[in-house]
């Protein structure tokens, strides 16, 4: 039983998945209870960065490549992987179950998830997509794409952990949350401030519980 708490605390949200919660204050019921209802709100505010990213990534992707390759459907002609290829063949299947025809290549770029954009940026594709066509979707970075995929591969972490409803209270969130926005900045810096605008990640951030007086 999670002591001091509502009996449907336990039943709703079960002891193991507290577990986390409290490891971060050991004893102290209350502040753990406090922080998993933090991680929720925090969780929920990277929403609109995160959405940000996540579209300017795939824009910006989509854009280049279909301009390389002269189609739209550029991954029937792309040298991607058979991990990658699996991803477009249920992006497609996902596309047509939600309408009446047959999924159109923006129908089935919609539904690439974030992972497979980033994915774009592995040392696979060094010669093939980053050297001829995908350094030109970050006009503003000047580094090596090692870096820049490392940096997207752990920004998609991120986004999977508040996706799958899992805790973020560990993670050095204002640092994540800088490289949300570091990263929009090397394909479109104007997209900053209007992001800014509605984000709602550094006022919960001040926020995060402390532990109980005694």
């Amino acid at each position: 039983m999670l002591s001091g708490l509502p009996m449907w605390v336990e039943r709703t949200f079960s002891a193991p998945r507290f577990g986390p919660y409290l490891n971060a204050f050991p004893g102290d019921w209350l502040t753990a209870w406090n922080l998993y209802r933090w991680n929720m709100e925090v969780s929920a505010a990277f929403y609109i960065p995160l959405q940000c990213l996540e579209i300017s990534l795939r824009n910006a992707e989509h854009d280049r490549l279909r301009a390389h390759y002269g189609h739209d459907d550029w991954w029937r002609s792309a040298p991607l992987g058979r991990d990658q290829l699996g991803k477009v063949a249920k992006a497609e299947n996902d596309a047509c179950r939600k309408g009446d025809r047959r999924a159109s290549p923006d129908d089935i770029v919609a539904e690439l998830p974030f992972g497979f954009w980033a994915s774009l940026l592995n040392r696979a594709h060094d010669r093939y997509l980053w050297v001829p066509v995908l350094h030109r979707a970050f006009p503003g970075y000047r580094g090596d794409r090692e870096t820049l995929r490392d940096n997207f591969r752990s920004v998609v972490l991120l986004r999977n952990r508040i996706m799958h409803h899992e805790p973020i209270h560990h993670r050095h969130l204002t640092a994540d949350h800088d490289k949300i926005y570091r990263l929009l900045g090397y394909i479109e810096p104007e997209v900053i401030v209007w992001a800014r605008a509605s984000d709602q990640v550094p006022e919960v951030l001040t926020r995060r519980p402390q532990p109980t007086p005694p």
